[in-house]
């Protein structure tokens, strides 16, 4: 049974966990092991994710495979960026599952529905970055339709960023 829920205050430590853990799975090896360690226990801490929970412009939603967390996602709306000349678009800020659950398309279905609460919130498009480093990443966006138009330097400490692709989807 898989089911998708609108994470609240509560659910912080959840979303730590698995962030820090989705991200040392897929970033681990892609800086010096210091800055990845501090960076996720920077950024996943228990307090850092109780602080996002806390702002009303993220909106997190955990994803449920037979009642475990397998992943989440953090979306935030009218969330415009220069390259795109669009207002009303959302930002797709995090969309993270768990190596465990790769195989069962649970991204697929978190994934389709952020973009339907992102059109029904009349939205016109979606945009992301992701690591220039993964490849399946990358065309898991290709394949919805997502089109390269721009690059960010993703800072992972203070010596060292991450180059990523910036990419786009218009409704």
């Amino acid at each position: 049974m898989i089911s998708i829920i609108k994470a609240t205050g509560k659910d912080f430590k959840i979303l730590a966990d698995i962030g820090k853990q989705t991200f040392i799975e897929s970033h681990g090896e892609s800086a010096p092991q210091k800055d990845i360690d501090s960076y996720a226990a920077e950024k996943f801490s228990y307090s850092a994710l109780e602080n996002e929970l806390k702002n009303p412009g993220n909106i997190y939603h955990i994803i449920y495979y037979e009642n475990e967390p397998a992943g989440y996602s953090k979306i935030v709306i009218n969330f415009p960026h220069e390259n795109i000349d669009l207002k009303n678009v959302t930002k797709l800020e995090k969309l993270y599952l768990l190596s465990a659950f790769h195989k069962l398309n649970l991204g697929t279905k978190l994934f389709e529905f952020n973009v339907a609460l992102s059109k029904g919130l009349d939205q016109s498009g979606m945009w992301l970055f992701v690591w220039k480093e993964n490849p399946t990443a990358i065309n898991f966006y290709l394949k919805h339709n997502f089109k390269i138009i721009g690059s960010y330097d993703f800072p992972i400490s203070a010596t060292h960023t991450n180059p990523n692709h910036q990419m786009f989807v218009q409704y």
